[in-house]
């Protein structure tokens, strides 16, 4: 037993799982329809990146050949030399969705039976009794939206009417999600997450996964932007995680960027919310740095769904996945004798598919460590073997999956 270090890439699938046409996601490969962009030339962007899609750290661990496990090919430019040098293989998810919370909590060992509920995609998306409560509980002079719809537009088409009225932009995705987007200033940021802690109560009949804060600045002239002040407020964990298993065993525990309020802040520990992909890395390994014995730092990079995923922004994601690239050494480094570091995902989320939404998608697992064998692990029935491998590792019991 020593340590591990559990690092999401948000939405970084490798192709559509064997159910993804009961969620409208036939055809969909995340990191597979990038690296083609990447060689056609087609993701090639003045001052960010051009030529084909280059991760050599994480196709020496094994990300080609967990692509050509899940999808039979192997991208263009993620070929390797030789065989991995990590243990490598492919998750698929158990639950029935395709968001963050079911995600995360499945790879922390609870299968969620049930899935979360949805909104419909019509106008209004949500039920009457829902928005009067939320109006009449938190003093609102009524909402805006009410519909399914990206973030980045619905704000540009609202925002001036927004701070001109002071209703909020309420709106949802396929996702289980209810979104509040409200200006910082105009609105009020403390409002508005008292505004999203009462709507989650409210939102707990629906079985909704998670509200989410969408604060943003700007106004009509300049245009409007989203800010880092995000907040995620989850549904608590139906059951006990891995994070409740290291807590209960008096381990250190230091979840950063979103992981926090995924699981509602039970067994979170120390809790680091930075912003952006470079500075939640950072915290990462600064946080690694300093873990005792038995511990777990448990990261989320979130820019790559956020910024490049649902923004359909092919050469923004193909430049954030090179950007992390280059950073495993930095891992890798900073891994002692008996740490295991473990990288992988939640869900996909195809830039060049349709909409602008996550799609079912399986994810890499690539796990490696001073002195770990190389191997593969195969297709793995289930996230929970993720948080299964994790427990074993820090000497921890975990009711639910299959150690690797």
């Amino acid at each position: 037993m020593s340590r591990a270090l559990l690092v999401v890439l948000d939405s970084v699938g490798i192709g559509g799982a064997p159910d993804a046409g009961a969620f409208g996601d036939a055809g969909a490969d995340t990191v597979g329809h990038i690296a083609r962009a990447c060689a056609a030339g087609e993701a090639d962007r003045p001052g960010l990146r051009s030529g084909p899609l280059r991760l050599p750290h994480l196709v020496r661990l094994g990300l080609g050949a967990a692509c050509r496990l899940s999808t039979g090919t192997v991208p263009p430019g993620l070929g390797a030399d030789g065989p991995p040098a990590g243990i490598w293989g492919v998750g698929r998810e158990r639950a029935g969705g395709k968001d963050t919370v079911s995600g995360h909590w499945e790879m922390a060992g609870l299968d969620l039976a049930e899935p979360f509920g949805l909104f419909p995609d019509t106008v209004p998306a949500f039920p009457s009794a829902l928005t009067d409560a939320l109006v009449r509980e938190a003093g609102l002079p009524g909402i805006l939206g009410d519909r399914h719809a990206s973030g980045d537009a619905i704000v540009r088409a609202l925002g001036a009417e927004s701070v001109r009225t002071g209703r909020p932009i309420c709106y949802t995705s396929v996702d289980s999600v209810f979104q509040i987007a409200a200006h910082e200033q105009a609105f009020g940021l403390d409002r508005l997450y008292e505004t999203c802690r009462i709507a989650r109560r409210l939102c707990d009949r629906y079985r909704i996964g998670r509200v989410i804060a969408r604060p943003f600045t700007g106004d009509a002239e300049a245009g409007f932007r989203r800010t880092a002040g995000r907040r995620d407020f989850a549904v608590p964990p139906p059951g006990p995680t891995l994070l409740d298993r290291l807590t209960e065993a008096g381990r250190s525990v230091a979840t950063i960027g979103k992981v926090s309020d995924i699981f509602a802040g039970r067994g979170t520990g120390r809790a680091v919310k930075a912003a952006g992909n470079a500075a939640c890395l950072d915290a990462a390994l600064a946080a690694f740095a300093s873990l005792p014995p038995g511990g777990l730092v448990f990261a989320n990079l979130v820019d790559f769904d956020t910024e490049y995923g649902h923004r359909r922004d092919v050469a923004g994601y193909a430049a954030a996945l090179e950007a992390f690239d280059r950073r495993v050494p930095e891992i890798e480094a900073a891994l002692v004798p008996g740490d295991l570091a473990l990288v992988t995902a939640d869900h996909g989320n195809d830039p060049t598919f349709r909409g602008t939404d996550h799609t079912r998608e399986q994810v890499p697992i690539l796990a490696f460590g001073p002195g770990l064998a190389a191997r593969s692990v195969g297709i793995r029935d289930g996230f929970a073997d993720i948080g299964a491998t994790i427990a074993r590792h820090l000497d921890v019991v975990l009711d639910r999956g299959t150690p690797f």
